[in-house]
């Protein structure tokens, strides 16, 4: 009786992570559509690129700012261990720019921009405001969705490349405040070592994970039923839902990347 309820249960979640899935997916189709020929509202757009991404620009500088500084710490002991001061921009930069830059800073985006628009939109469903929109004659994808998929993909690509040069900055002076590291050696080691595919990797990364988090949040969001708990359920399964997806798809990408 045990095993066949474990059983059921397991089913049940698997049935209900393939029609999450299969849902976002319906949703990132019908954004597709309405990009070829563009079909959104410009406003809208410019709106949600100040909100999502200058107004993010604070929390991912004082991230990074941090990471630099924990990164070139931890490097230093195996790098002062082998006797390869001279490579410690190598060594925080390349985990910076291929790996912990662009899933850390996803990971705040998400918390901040990711919840935010699911719990905007989702309060928006549940007050009936979303089918006022259809009343009017107003595609609620195309008004919606689409200008927070674009505004979330390129806003974190921008926040990545800013957030990833402040954690550098933060590394190479601590290397040479207080590991006796100097900036030239640092900025030499960083800059002969790394490779243009690196840099470009992170992008990629970035506008992957920009798009993952605007897919999900926007999917939670406009599925969300039952009043304010509901946008709460909604909000917390969105957040959640990215932080996995993230970690999956950063898994593939730099098993494919190399």
């Amino acid at each position: 009786m045990a095993l066949s309820e474990g059983i059921a249960k397991l089913g049940s979640v698997f049935l209900a992570a393939s029609a999450q899935t299969g849902g976002a997916a319906v949703l990132l189709c019908s954004v597709a559509k309405r990009l070829v020929p563009p079909r959104f509202d410009r406003e809208e757009l410019r709106r949600c690129l100040l909100s999502m991404g200058y107004q993010s620009l604070g929390i991912i500088l004082a991230t990074a700012f941090v990471v630099g500084i924990i990164l070139v710490l931890q490097a230093y002991v195996f790098i002062d261990r082998y006797g390869l001061r001279s490579q410690l921009g190598w060594g925080a930069g390349f985990v910076t720019i291929r790996e912990l830059g662009p899933v850390l800073f996803a990971l705040m985006f998400s918390g901040r921009v990711g919840a935010y628009t699911a719990a905007e939109l989702g309060t928006m469903q549940v007050t009936d405001q979303v089918d006022g929109l259809r009343c009017l004659a107003i595609d609620p994808i195309s008004y919606l969705v689409v200008p927070r998929v674009l505004a979330m993909i390129v806003s974190l690509v921008c926040l990545t490349i800013i957030g990833n040069t402040m954690a550098l900055l933060s590394a190479s002076l601590v290397g040479d405040v207080l590991l006796e590291v100097e900036q030239h050696t640092f900025w030499g080691a960083l800059l002969e070592r790394l490779t243009p595919w690196d840099y470009l990797t992170s992008v990629l990364k970035a506008g992957l994970f920009g798009g993952i988090i605007a897919v999900t949040s926007c999917y939670y969001g406009l599925s969300t039923s039952g009043g304010a708990p509901g946008v709460g359920r909604s909000v917390n399964a969105s957040v959640v839902a990215s932080a996995v997806a993230i970690f999956v798809v950063d898994f593939f990408s730099t098993f494919v990347a190399g």
